[in-house]
C-alpha cells in the first residue's frame, strides 16, 4: 500500500468542511491502484456532485484507475462553462456517470 493525497475543490471541499472533515485527505492506495469512482465512494463524497477527477494534470472519468504516486483532485459540477470545455470536464462528465 502507498499513501496518496487527495484534494477536493468547490462544493466537494465545502461538503467535507461542513461535515468537520479535512478537505485534503491522505489515503492508502493498493499497489494495483483503485478506480476513481470506488475511491470517491470510500471517501463518502457525494457522487452526484462530481464531474471529473484530475489525475496528474489530466481530467479523467469515474472508471479511471488511480495509481500510487498519482496527483489526484476531485472536481465538482458547477465549474463555469468555458473552463469546463477548456479543461476537458464536460467530456469527462458526459461519457459515464459517477453516481451509477
Amino acid at each position: 500500500m502507498a499513501t496518496m493525497e487527495i484534494r477536493l475543490f468547490g462544493l466537494l471541499h465545502a461538503d467535507r468542511v461542513q461535515r468537520g472533515l479535512p478537505s485534503a485527505v491522505h489515503v492508502e492506495i493498493p499497489e494495483e491502484g483503485i478506480v476513481a469512482r470506488d475511491l470517491a465512494h470510500s471517501l463518502e463524497l457525494p457522487l452526484d456532485l462530481i464531474e471529473g477527477v484530475f489525475c496528474n494534470g489530466k481530467v479523467c472519468g469515474p472508471s479511471h484507475v488511480l495509481m500510487p504516486g498519482d496527483r489526484v483532485a476531485f472536481v465538482p459540477k458547477g465549474t463555469p462553462g468555458p473552463h469546463r470545455f477548456a479543461l476537458g470536464l464536460y467530456s469527462a462528465g458526459a461519457k459515464e456517470p459517477w453516481d451509477r
